[in-house]
């Protein structure tokens, strides 16, 4: 048996389990065929790898040298397969847009705009929670761009190849059933809201330590933290259960408001992002530049916002990232 690249795969997962089982279920495998496919792996180097008891399995000095080699060599193949996967399509005319997204307000409109402007074009979309594992996507080609949001200045991703333009930047609002107490006011103090569970969407990121960090401001710690997605926020809300934090140009949906926390002790930033190498950074200003409107679009929807807008004009699109493009209108 000549070893590959999955053999080394296979010692490393052991390795980093502890665990023969562990490591089987980590890759997907039955427990006695990573048993089986480890025997061979030893046969072929000529020793065993691992010291095995009901403690666990670690490496022995065999099992040391090829750990070794192994974290060099499988670093440097998904290095090389991914800068073939951007060379490829390198000098190609762009016709295929494929975008990861967390959460996006603006995904719709920005896909709408795009097909508007090139009927022919392949446009796919991809969802996560998680922004560092569509940057994975960005760097290993499988996907273009990313829709993202990140809490306040903070970093997105903590890859430092990627690329990333502000689009807009938003005040944190709160989403309430509309028979709620609070909803008479225009705007609610934080500290309003101590008494109240919350509900959120997962993520990565900071905004769950900068909220706490925000609630220990005004003075309160917050009660209990539900975590679904977006539908079930919604409901949870609707039905008195909890409140919620959102983004500013959260779609209107009937029995649930929207108001700005006074002070505005959160911020929202709303991201693009791709790889400065890939093909896709020769259209990452046009595609920027529908972005930005498709964000000015959500506001045509939400008078109250941009009536919030007018007055905190810090917030929303900053005039330096916001590339002309024709205006069009999103039925």
């Amino acid at each position: 048996m000549n070893l590959e690249l999955r053999h080394l795969k296979v010692v490393c997962a052991i390795a980093e389990t502890g665990s023969v089982t562990k490591a089987a279920s980590t890759l997907g495998l039955a427990q006695p065929a990573l048993t089986a496919q480890l025997q061979r792996i030893e046969r072929t180097l000529g020793g065993v790898l691992f010291e095995r008891d009901r403690r666990g399995a670690r490496p022995t000095a065999l099992g040391e040298l090829v750990l070794a080699r192994a974290r060099v060599l499988l670093p440097a193949m998904k290095g090389l397969q991914d800068e073939a996967v951007r060379l490829a399509g390198a000098g190609t005319t762009m016709s295929r847009y494929r975008f990861g997204g967390v959460n996006s307000p603006i995904l719709g409109r920005l896909v709408h705009r795009l097909t508007t402007e090139q009927p022919h074009a392949q446009i796919s979309t991809y969802a996560s929670w998680s922004v560092d594992e569509l940057a994975q996507l960005v760097l290993s080609g499988r996907i273009d761009y990313i829709l993202a949001g990140v809490c306040g200045d903070s970093t997105p991703s903590a890859d430092p190849n990627m690329a990333w333009r502000s689009i807009a930047m938003e005040p944190v609002f709160v989403l309430l059933p509309e028979r709620h107490p609070l909803t008479a006011g225009n705007e609610i103090h934080l500290a309003e809201l101590k008494r109240e569970q919350w509900v959120a969407a997962p993520g990565d990121g900071c905004f769950g330590d900068c909220f706490a960090a925000a609630c220990a401001r005004a003075g309160f710690t917050p009660r209990k933290m539900y975590e679904t997605d977006v539908r079930g926020c919604i409901d949870l809300v609707d039905t008195g259960a909890a409140v919620a934090l959102c983004q500013a140009t959260f779609r209107s949906t009937p029995g649930l408001v929207t108001r700005p926390l006074a002070g505005v002790p959160l911020r929202w930033r709303l991201l693009l992002g791709w790889h400065p190498d890939a093909p896709a950074s020769s259209t990452a200003d046009r595609v920027l530049a529908h972005a930005v409107s498709a964000y000015l679009d959500t506001l045509e929807q939400n008078p109250r916002y941009l009536a919030w807008l007018r007055h905190n004009p810090e917030f929303g699109v900053r005039q330096q990232t916001a590339p002309t493009v024709t205006p069009l209108s999103v039925t």
